[in-house]
């Protein structure tokens, strides 16, 4: 897509200004803040079924809902809480994700607790640069729901009680917290995003 001041976008986040912000500023740049990644698991989940941008629209009501994502307040939530929720139309009611956020929540308190944090254990499934595609176009990566690390994080993620991460749910987490840039070759904020994964200190 055309940006008058800033060259080509990746086609997916079309014109709103919501999901262009997202595109330009978040989508792919490397986090190591828990809390951050933590949220962005369980919206990814919640996604599942929908369009991102319904998500990313309802996000503010997420945060106030969850807690702002802390696991540890998340944790402690209850069945009362849940009913809460589910009456909550600034979010999406459904019970199977609401109950999986909070389970997960206990589940990362536990990472954490393994690992000193779970930006930690995250990270060691960034793929390898040699791994990754020479030129990245829109059909590579349609033809890429999933990689072997995001396979392989899914199956140990669910090995340990997770729920709603499945392989290409997991995948859609490591693109958007930077463990790869799948900007498109040709995208502007593709090479803004390979700066910022050269200066970014692994966990």
């Amino acid at each position: 897509m055309p940006s008058p001041d800033e060259g080509l976008r990746c086609p997916w986040c079309g014109e709103d200004p919501l999901y262009v912000a997202y595109h330009d500023s978040e989508w792919g740049f490397p986090v190591a803040d828990d809390r951050r990644l933590f949220e962005k698991i369980c919206l990814e989940g919640f996604q599942s079924g929908l369009a991102w941008i319904t998500i990313l629209r309802k996000r503010e009501s997420f945060r106030e809902a969850f807690r702002g994502f802390d696991f540890e307040r998340v944790a402690r939530m209850g069945e009362r809480d849940v009913q809460k929720l589910l009456g909550n139309a600034a979010i999406v009611r459904h019970r199977g994700k609401i109950e999986s956020t909070i389970n997960n929540a206990k589940r990362a308190r536990e990472l954490a607790s393994e690992h000193g944090s779970l930006a930690a254990y995250f990270w060691r499934y960034e793929p390898g640069k040699s791994t990754r595609p020479k030129r990245l176009t829109m059909d590579v990566l349609a033809a890429m729901p999933t990689s072997p690390e995001s396979v392989a994080l899914a199956k140990d993620l669910k090995k340990r009680g997770w729920s709603f991460v499945g392989p290409t749910t997991v995948y859609a987490f490591m693109q958007a917290m930077g463990l790869v840039n799948d900007h498109l070759h040709g995208c502007a904020t593709r090479k803004t995003v390979d700066k910022a994964r050269a200066a970014f200190v692994v966990p």
